[in-house]
C-alpha cells in the first residue's frame, strides 16, 4: 500500500519570516495527517529552508526546489546536495515545467541531478507533464513517456523504487483550469505502466502524484483514483487554512 503524500511548493513566495509563522503554525495539522497514515511537506525557497526546518515540528518534510549535481565548483546561482544536506534538507523537487520553461531544465539533466540525489541518500521528486497543445494533438502519453524515460535513464529498480514522480499538465497550472480526475488517472496509469516495462514490480511501490490547480474542494477527487497517491501543490498550499484543506481532503 503505498502512503499519501503532499508536497506544497511555494515557488517564489513568502519571505523568511512568512516562512517561519507558516512553520510554527502548521504543528497541529501536521500530526493530524501523520496520525492518518499521510506524508506532508512544503518545499519553500532556498533562503527560507532553514527558517522553516527550524520551526516546523520534525514530521514536516522540507524540500529543496532545484539543486545542482556537482558537489562544488564555479556554478554561479546553484546550490549543491552538500549544501542541503548540511542544513537537513533530504527531498529535492526536479524538472518543474516553470524550471523546464524559464530555466532550460530538460530531462537528461535532471537524470543527472537524480542520480546525485540518490547516491547522497537523498529523494527526488521527478515532475513531468506536457503542454496544452500537447494535450489537445492527443500526444500526451508518448510526450510524458519519453520524460520518464529520459529522466530515470540507467537507474536500478532499487533506486527508481526511492523516487516520486509528479505528473503536472501545464496547462493546468496555476491556470484555474484542471485535468478531470480521470485524464489524471488514465495519464498516471500510463506513466506506471511506463514504470513496470523500465523496472518491474518495483513499480506498484512508486508514488505518483497530481498536480495542477489542486485545491482543497478538489484534491479528494484526485485521491478516489487507484493510482493517484497525493499531491504536488502551488498556491493553495501558501497558507495554514488552505493548506489544513487540502490534508483534510486527503484525509477524506
Amino acid at each position: 500500500m503505498r502512503k499519501k503524500l503532499l508536497l506544497g511548493n511555494w515557488k517564489m513566495n513568502k519571505t523568511r519570516p512568512e516562512a517561519k509563522e507558516f512553520a510554527l503554525g502548521c504543528g497541529e495539522m501536521v500530526s493530524y495527517a501523520v496520525s492518518h497514515g499521510i506524508d506532508v511537506g512544503v518545499a519553500p525557497t532556498f533562503v527560507c529552508l532553514d527558517s522553516v526546518l527550524d520551526n516546523a515540528p520534525g514530521d514536516l518534510i522540507v524540500a529543496a526546489q532545484n539543486v545542482n549535481e556537482h558537489p562544488s565548483g564555479a556554478y554561479t546561482g546553484e546550490i549543491s546536495i552538500p549544501m542541503l544536506q548540511e542544513i537537513g534538507v533530504k527531498w529535492v523537487i526536479l524538472g518543474h515545467s516553470e524550471r523546464r520553461e524559464y530555466n532550460g531544465e530538460t530531462s537528461k539533466a535532471c537524470n543527472l541531478k537524480i542520480k546525485a540525489l540518490l547516491e547522497a541518500g537523498m529523494i527526488p521528486v521527478y515532475c513531468c507533464g506536457e503542454s496544452l497543445e500537447t494535450f489537445e494533438k492527443g500526444e500526451t502519453k508518448p510526450f510524458v513517456e519519453e520524460q520518464i524515460k529520459t529522466g530515470l535513464a540507467d537507474l536500478t529498480p532499487e533506486q527508481a523504487e526511492k523516487v516520486v514522480i509528479a505528473y503536472e499538465p501545464i496547462w493546468a497550472i496555476g491556470t484555474g483550469k484542471s485535468a478531470t480526475k480521470e485524464i489524471a488517472e488514465d495519464t498516471i496509469g500510463h506513466i506506471r505502466g511506463v514504470l513496470k516495462g523500465l523496472f518491474g514490480p518495483v513499480a506498484e511501490n512508486i508514488r505518483i502524484l497530481y498536480g495542477g490547480s489542486v485545491k482543497p474542494g478538489n484534491i479528494a477527487e484526485y485521491m478516489s483514483e487507484p493510482d493517484i497517491d497525493g499531491a504536488l501543490v502551488g498556491g493553495a498550499s501558501l497558507t495554514l487554512e488552505s493548506y489544513r484543506g487540502l490534508i483534510e481532503g486527503l484525509v477524506g
